[in-house]
């Protein structure tokens, strides 16, 4: 599907069609709609001079990522997904140009426009693009500071640019610590609930240090009792880190805490699935259904808006 939009809207330096700030808009509504994740990225928690914003954010950050899968894992076809995203990062660069007229492109047409409207800095979004870059030229990690350095730049930089969507003054250094916390613990939990989908893609996120521990090497990876101890291991991690996240919620204006609180939930229901299907992440993908995403939404909106003045932050813990 990815290579047909591409396609369809180029990059920004071919694309034919010129395209209004209405449409531009429009099709990252869509993008953010029609993709599949755990949870949405824009549910109706989220207050609406943000819903658009947010739209915006994940176009980019989808538009990036799928940039850096447009391969079919040869060298070749990786230095070509390296082109398209120095291709895309010149259309960052002139996003933040603005002596130079916006990039002919949906996702920066109304990019441009949020920039502007919340005057977002350009490192986060630039660090987004080192991470994509890194999975074309790395797919195994030795020890586990190497892919939390690697989550620094796939999953901290869309906190980080969500803190400065919706804080009222500059982020504090406390602000960003725990939003990195959330994102990183985000980001793990994903890994261990597609190990099986990685490896069919030729990646593995479990460090080979991790793997050693527990008697087991990254490149003969089966279930088994050791296995599933190791995901036990690397999903309470995962679950720490969000835990410690958690104080962002109250540092936030009031508005966004219930949004906020939903994507800690929903990485901890993800853990909490994991858990469910014994740590077997090999047989079948483990999934939060649509009744525990549906009790998330209900939990969150009653802590997050009906008692944020009299609830304990372990209170936005329970799913």
């Amino acid at each position: 599907m990815f290579t047909q939009e591409l396609k369809q809207f180029g990059l920004h330096e071919n694309s034919q069609k010129m395209f209004s700030e209405t449409e531009a808009f429009a099709y990252c509504k869509r993008l953010t709609e029609r993709h599949y994740e755990n949870f949405s990225v824009v549910g109706w928690l989220l207050p609406q001079k943000f819903r658009q914003p947010f739209q915006v954010i994940y176009a980019y950050c989808r538009w990036s990522d799928d940039l850096s899968d447009e391969h079919d894992g040869s060298n070749e076809s990786r230095i070509k997904s390296l082109e398209y995203l120095r291709c895309w990062e010149q259309g960052l660069d002139d996003c933040f140009q603005h002596d130079k007229p916006v990039p002919n492109h949906p996702v920066y047409i109304a990019l441009r426009k949020v920039l502007e409207q919340f005057q977002l800095p350009k490192q986060p979004f630039a660090d987004l693009l080192v991470a994509f870059r890194r999975d074309q030229v790395q797919c195994r990690y030795a020890v586990f500071d190497e892919l939390l350095d690697y989550c620094r730049y796939s999953a901290n930089p869309v906190g980080r640019i969500v803190l400065y969507l919706i804080c009222e003054t500059k982020p504090t250094p406390e602000q960003f610590t725990w939003s990195d916390s959330i994102c990183t613990g985000l980001q793990l939990a994903n890994f261990w609930q597609d190990v099986a989908r990685d490896i069919e893609i030729g990646r593995c996120y479990i460090p080979q240090s991790v793997a050693e521990q527990f008697g087991l090497d990254i490149e003969d990876i089966r279930d088994s009792s050791a296995f599933r101890k190791m995901i036990q291991y690397l999903a309470a991690d995962a679950r720490s880190r969000l835990q410690a996240g958690v104080p962002l919620i109250r540092s936030i204006p009031k508005p966004v805490q219930a949004d906020i609180a939903l994507f800690i939930r929903g990485g901890l229901a993800i853990l909490d699935a994991i858990e469910k299907n014994n740590y077997n992440v090999l047989d079948q993908r483990p999934a939060v259904s649509r009744w525990t995403k549906f009790r998330l939404l209900v939990n969150a909106w009653l802590c997050g808006c009906l008692f944020q003045n009299t609830i304990g932050d372990d209170t936005f813990l329970k799913v």
